[in-house]
């Protein structure tokens, strides 16, 4: 089955430009994948159909140069351009020039993400139609009247960038003398990240969830997709996801996942999109901000309802009206990814850098892993250190807990350290798994995440080092399915 793409450019890298890939292979849409020389071995240049090869002053200068990719695509005769997540994704004007040059862009139009895509345009939307926003205060980091103009506001209050997004550009702000200081430098972190220095200072909430809804629409009626859960984070960015929330009752559900669907309409939205909200203990939830974009944690709600949710996007963008009505949703289980990163989780996850010497994926039922690694990849500080993202499946919450403290125990990657055991800790912490926790959890609990033993890094660095000199080890670890079980089940 296919629409009427005969060629896709994939505008990324890494693990969700070969998901974007397998979705393009399964409707038979002849595939382009552009590639900064670091990724030249990648498995998707290896895979798509035609590979070119960019270039920038660093990987992601290359990967935001939009005249070279439209570039690209006319000299190949590409029909569209799916920007996955991050980089081009929420351009508007990407968008714009791909349109100009009669390219589709597979993702919403570019007056939608102007005005999603913009934190304080898309709140002052939501709130004029009547949908729940947080209090907040737009504010210009020089103006002497900031502490008046939060006066009503108690707090700790938190600052963000309105074109931001991945935590930078936010902090707490905790009293009124730390305000100004702090939305300058807020103000200049959003302008050298995103181009655009305008932040404005919202109610924090010291504990409330992350909720988001899966959304789509073709233009002409939106339908959600459930919830996520998404409140585990570090640094305000998220490293476990999980589908539905433990959170929610069915009413507030529906009520949630109603809004997110009617915020969506009310824009007119064509395209898979994500509305996100803060949940608080109260039971309120308000409007956060709208990804005009598939998100990192896509798979969980992919894996509840069985909706392949990037050919989604494709069929809406080549013109295909949803084929998908509210009333025919169906979830089954529950579903948690998480979020595998090159850092030292127990050392303030500062950034880790390395050589993938050896990766061994876990396998089973119910068990998926997107990845874009491959031996001898140079892991280094130039892309965010997210390598790729382990999800699994099951009937139950409390059956997917245990399937992924399992299949994190079956992976094994050599050559850079992660955040595996980490990730492993939160999945044994009683709190996460009575589902009683909130966007705080990780400083929360800072001291009952505990680092793994000694015995247990010393088997890693040993697997690592035998493993580069001696064969038999490289055997013995294909062979074993579980090469940790030595050190004691990941429940204990």
């Amino acid at each position: 089955m296919s629409t009427h793409f005969n060629k896709v450019l994939i505008a990324n890298r890494g693990e969700i430009a070969l998901r974007v890939l397998r979705a393009l292979q399964a409707l038979d849409i002849a595939s382009v994948a552009i590639y900064h020389h670091s990724d030249r071995h990648s498995p998707v240049v290896q895979q798509a159909d035609e590979a070119v090869e960019i270039t920038g002053d660093s990987p992601s200068a290359a990967h935001l140069d939009i005249s070279q990719i439209v570039a690209i695509c006319e000299r190949l005769e590409v029909d569209a351009v799916h920007p996955c997540y991050g980089f081009l994704s929420e351009n508007a004007n990407f968008a714009r020039t791909l349109e100009a040059a009669d390219i589709t862009f597979i993702g919403p139009s570019p007056e939608a993400i102007e005005l999603m895509g913009d934190k304080i345009t898309s709140r002052d939307f939501v709130a004029e139609r009547g949908f729940p926003v947080a209090p907040s205060v737009n504010l210009n980091a020089d103006d002497p009247n900031c502490v008046e103009a939060v006066a009503d506001m108690p707090f700790p209050l938190v600052v963000k960038a309105s074109a931001g997004g991945g935590g930078k550009g936010m902090s707490i702000v905790h009293s009124p003398d730390e305000l100004q200081s702090t939305l300058r430098v807020a103000a200049s972190e959003a302008e050298k990240y995103f181009g655009d220095k305008r932040v404005y200072v919202e109610r924090y909430f010291a504990s409330a969830r992350h909720i988001e809804v899966q959304v789509l629409g073709d233009g002409k009626q939106v339908i959600h997709l459930g919830e996520r859960e998404c409140s585990i984070q570090r640094r305000f960015q998220k490293i476990i996801e999980e589908a539905p929330s433990p959170a929610l009752d069915q009413v507030e559900r529906a009520d949630i996942c109603e809004a997110a669907a009617g915020i969506a309409r009310a824009a007119g939205y064509s395209s898979a999109g994500t509305v996100e909200f803060l949940y608080t203990s109260e039971g309120e939830f308000f409007f956060l901000e709208m990804n005009t974009r598939i998100q990192v944690e896509h798979p969980v709600t992919e894996m509840i309802t069985g909706i392949d949710l990037v050919q989604a996007q494709i069929r809406i963008a080549a013109g295909e009206p949803l084929a998908l009505q509210q009333q025919d949703l169906q979830t089954n289980g529950h579903a948690i990814e998480c979020r595998l990163c090159a850092e030292d989780a127990f050392n303030g996850f500062t950034p880790e850098t390395g050589k993938v010497f050896y990766l061994k994926e876990p396998s089973g039922q119910g068990i998926r892993f997107d990845s874009g690694l491959f031996t001898d990849q140079v892991i280094t500080t130039a892309f965010d250190p997210m390598l790729a993202k382990l999800i699994v499946h099951a009937p139950s919450r409390q059956q997917a807990i245990e399937a992924m403290g399992e299949a994190l125990q079956q992976l094994v990657l050599l050559g850079v350290k992660t955040n595996s055991d980490y990730l492993q800790a939160v999945l044994r912490h009683p709190a996460f798994i009575e589902g009683d926790f909130d966007t705080g959890f990780t400083e929360k609990h800072v001291d009952e995440l505990s680092p793994p033993t000694l015995e247990r890094e010393g088997l890693q660095a040993l697997l690592a080092a035998a493993y580069l000199s001696d064969r038999s080890t490289r055997l013995l670890l294909d062979a074993t399915p579980q090469p940790y079980a030595a050190i004691g089940n990941w429940r204990n």
